[in-house]
């Protein structure tokens, strides 16, 4: 049966912020004020506020051949919602707006709002306002999320120290395994409608790419243990970007080793059958969101108990270098391969 399609024209800008919002409810005390005024009210009072924003682009972040609508509206929400985790706070508001093509319909919307509401539920968010345009190049979505945090307890990226323990969450490389199989099976239909996809054994490593998640359960878990980061960041762009971008800041050098790089089973079997090397696929494929975070040696027995935390290596002197240090001992300088939309 053909699906209904409503052409957004039918009602109008203000009457599709309205169909497409008036679902979401307010649930954070912050939230004074969300969708139908000229602006949202938030009242944080002692707590710092925290904003970051990301911009998702048809053709250059996602692929609606291969993406479903519901599962792209939940990953906007949760990749906004991991920069703030990362600086150590909690996520409580976003913005939504889009930019949308006349071959979208009302109902297409939908299923992307509902993926939005999963994430917002799932994550206690309230949606507060947004925008709507027409768009000459397919869909263009902009979430700005806004969070709190304690001025005591934010993370930023500069405050890592020599013999800093390095950690990573969950483990690396599957988003972008996930994105290879999806991309080889793209070519494989286009060459042949009546071929069925073959994602049989390969679920985790799609999820991975279609719905992420962003590590809530980590930052409970090292606030309850009173463990708080010298520097943290998501893994967004890959692990030798990530870790790049922290040693620059914080003036320091690193050393991680390659046997301690958490890589899933699903994973390493997608490379082998790509004839790609795994660990080049965690350091450098982005889109994991995992969170990278030192914390000081002497925290060291407390974070071992933390699931979901790997130890990959420790900080050093900023002049000896960024260096991965292979299985057989050798040195690897570590280089910043990971995803760049602008290249």
């Amino acid at each position: 049966m053909e699906r209904k399609r409503t052409a957004i024209a039918t009602i109008g800008e203000f009457g599709l912020i309205r169909h497409l919002t008036e679902k979401f409810p307010l649930r954070n005390t912050s939230s004074l004020k969300g969708v139908g005024d000229d602006a949202a009210v938030l009242d944080y009072k002692d707590k710092k506020v925290l904003v970051t924003t990301d911009l998702l682009l048809e053709g250059i972040h996602f692929d609606l051949q291969y993406t479903p609508l519901k599962h792209l509206g939940y990953k906007s929400a949760i990749v906004n919602f991991s920069d703030i985790y990362a600086m150590n706070g909690q996520p409580k508001q976003i913005t939504v707006s889009l930019g949308v093509s006349k071959r979208f319909s009302i109902e297409d919307l939908e299923e992307l709002y509902s993926g939005i509401k999963i994430a917002c539920d799932n994550y206690g968010v309230d949606l507060v306002g947004g925008d709507t345009s027409a768009s000459m190049t397919g869909l263009c979505i902009s979430i700005t999320c806004i969070g709190e945090g304690d001025s005591d307890k934010i993370v930023y990226r500069n405050g890592a120290r020599p013999n800093d323990i390095i950690c990573v969450t969950g483990n690396l490389g599957a988003a972008y395994m996930g994105l290879q199989l999806l991309e080889r099976e793209k070519r494989v239909f286009e060459g042949n409608d009546n071929v069925q996809p073959d994602f049989e054994g390969k679920d985790y490593i799609l999820q991975r790419q279609l719905k992420p998640e962003a590590r809530r359960d980590v930052i409970a878990a090292l606030q309850e243990r009173g463990i708080k980061p010298t520097a943290m960041m998501d893994v967004s762009d890959g692990l030798s970007s990530e870790l790049m971008h922290i040693c620059s800041q914080s003036n320091t050098g690193c050393r991680i080793y390659e046997d301690k790089i958490p890589i899933d089973y699903q994973s390493a079997v997608m490379a082998e059958e790509l004839n790609m090397n795994i660990v080049t696929a965690a350091l450098n494929g982005g889109e994991d969101y995992e969170l990278l975070f030192t914390i000081p040696l002497e925290d060291y027995e407390k974070i071992i108990p933390v699931d979901n935390v790997n130890i990959i290596g420790h900080m050093t002197k900023p002049e000896l270098g960024l260096n991965l240090i292979g299985r057989n001992g050798e040195e690897i300088q570590l280089k910043a391969q990971g995803w760049n939309s602008l290249q």
